[in-house]
């Protein structure tokens, strides 16, 4: 399904990331496994491609550093000729109320979250173009759509995406490049493992199908997005929260 197709997923040494870098693999892409301070869970990750018949690289590179993730997406088109297929994934979290929230607690986390989204389609873009096709999803949150109380930041930068998803959609849609958005409620990762349990049980009485999501349930629909059944869907930001947002 995604034969001959280069894919970048940032962030994907676990998590979401990993299994979406996973699930392409499955699907046929070369996939490029980007981190930033995870070698050994990245390496993890394209071993388990490997073994499974896909073919995979790690990248180190932090989406936040423009030039750097400029410098990671030059290396990968004069590597592999071509890239198809951007999935932004990187994203960290850094929870406080907005009354004892630092500085560079906000500004952290908006350089990882957004500007680390603009990077990479800024520098991915031109070959999109000069190619006529590509794919680009953004990961953002439930979050981004509701707001969440604590998450200023994470809310702020994951609503951020959902603008910049809609105008690079608009901008690049001529040349036939898709942009769209996938926005996951609460998911059972390393991330959401941490809380407790009154808060666990708090979170699944908001969501109406009354449980956590899996990081397959974000991959399949990033593969979907991705695939040619998807070539007149462009600009959407989609749900995967059980419910939580409707």
């Amino acid at each position: 399904m995604l034969e001959n197709k280069v894919a970048l997923v940032t962030g994907a040494g676990r998590g979401i990331g990993r299994e979406i870098a996973l699930t392409l693999a499955r699907d046929g892409a070369f996939v490029v496994v980007n981190y930033n301070g995870s070698k050994d869970r990245a390496e993890e990750v394209v071993k388990t491609i490997e073994a499974a018949g896909g073919k995979a690289v790690s990248y180190q590179c932090s989406v936040a550093d423009f030039a750097a993730c400029q410098e990671m997406i030059q290396n990968i088109i004069k590597e592999y000729g071509h890239l198809d297929i951007l999935v932004n994934n990187a994203g960290i979290t850094k929870d406080n109320l907005i009354m004892k929230m630092k500085e560079e607690d906000f500004d952290a986390v908006i350089s990882t979250n957004l500007k680390g989204t603009f990077n990479t389609i800024k520098h991915s873009a031109r070959q999109m173009l000069k190619q006529r096709s590509g794919k680009i999803i953004n990961i953002s949150s439930v979050s981004g759509i509701l707001g969440n109380a604590g998450q200023a930041n994470y809310a702020a930068s994951k609503a951020g995406v959902i603008g910049l998803t809609k105008t690079m959609a608009r901008e690049l849609a001529s040349r036939g490049i898709t942009v769209n958005a996938v926005a996951p409620g609460f998911v059972d990762t390393e991330m959401t493992a941490v809380l407790g349990e009154e808060i666990k049980e708090a979170a699944c009485r908001q969501i109406p199908l009354g449980k956590f999501g899996q990081t397959k349930d974000i991959a399949e629909m990033v593969a979907f997005l991705v695939s040619e059944k998807a070539d007149y869907i462009t600009g959407q930001v989609i749900s995967v929260d059980g419910g939580m947002s409707m």
